[in-house]
């Protein structure tokens, strides 16, 4: 009993302190708190061991790319994660968009918001899948702010306190959230049974997922995804973030994407993963700096 209630202690300090470092993000603001966030990232990441997946991750996608380009890629990388980190405390303000009355100086701009009024409007359930690019919580927050049904499936922060503050950070900003666990599939199923939409980061490693290439070796990926895509025959989209300078953002909702079908009319999984992973591979091409390089993404061994 004293050992658990020394734990719980140990864990209010924890929240409390992550609290506190939202809060003097906030003080300074959605562009300073970024600043910050990228520069401490930028310095400190390079010295992590971690960093060293990150540049050989890079060498085997960009094997053209000299060493200066490919550790500039890598920098850049952890560039995006300090601010997108930093830009947590300022999620509620950060998506600034509005369609019916644009600014010269927001912060954000939608290419595709057609798409999300047609899904919002058809009655159909919908998948839309990411990727770790630039800010990617923002599309989830589009979402909430156009009447989409959507639930965004998340993992999070492996640290406790940090994924609490996060999710509070989340639940005020996002619609429908679903942890990534044992049995979230059944949640994620109703989703689609109910006419919602479902919205998943795709481009990480999945032990149990099927085998797809993504830069040219083979990785795996979940394929939950495709599974939904078989069975409701729904519109499947792709979103993205790209992180533009004076601290803008795009958003780009893809149309409907054609996804691969057997020989009796069914949407084929893999194949739909491999289409999905390779509009994935378009994006990282076009913006090598703003993806997570330092995840283990490929852990096939190549035949």
């Amino acid at each position: 009993m004293l050992k658990r209630a020394g734990l719980a202690v140990a864990e209010g300090v924890m929240i409390g302190l992550v609290r506190a470092v939202f809060g003097f993000l906030r003080l300074l603001g959605p562009e300073r708190a970024s600043n910050l966030g990228g520069a401490i990232a930028r310095t400190i990441g390079p010295l992590l061991p971690v960093h060293r997946i990150g540049l050989a991750n890079a060498r085997a996608a960009f094997p053209e790319k000299s060493e200066a380009e490919i550790r500039a890629i890598v920098r850049g990388a952890w560039e995006n994660l300090g601010r997108t980190g930093a830009e947590y405390a300022h999620l509620d303000v950060l998506f600034d968009y509005d369609h019916f009355n644009p600014k010269p100086d927001a912060r954000v701009e939608v290419k595709g918001i057609e798409h999300f009024e047609t899904l919002r409007d058809d009655g159909k359930p919908g998948i839309i899948f990411s990727a770790h690019l630039a800010n990617w919580e923002l599309p989830a927050i589009c979402a909430a702010r156009y009447g989409l049904d959507a639930t965004a499936v998340f993992r999070a922060p492996n640290t406790p306190a940090v994924a609490r503050v996060v999710h509070e950070v989340r639940s005020r900003t996002m619609g429908g959230l679903e942890a990534a666990r044992q049995g979230a599939a059944f949640a994620m199923q109703s989703v689609l049974e109910r006419g919602g939409h479902l919205g998943m980061l795709i481009d990480q490693h999945f032990t149990r997922g099927v085998t797809v290439p993504f830069f040219g070796r083979p990785a795996k990926t979940n394929p939950i995804l495709g599974k939904f895509a078989r069975r409701f025959d729904c519109p499947v989209h792709g979103v993205r973030v790209i992180r533009l300078p004076g601290h803008r953002f795009r958003l780009e909702l893809t149309p409907p994407i054609e996804l691969p079908r057997d020989a009796d009319g069914q949407i084929d999984v893999e194949g739909a993963m491999a289409t999905m992973t390779a509009v994935v591979e378009g994006w990282v091409r076009e913006h090598p700096e703003q993806w997570l390089w330092m995840h283990r993404r490929w852990r096939v061994p190549v035949k």
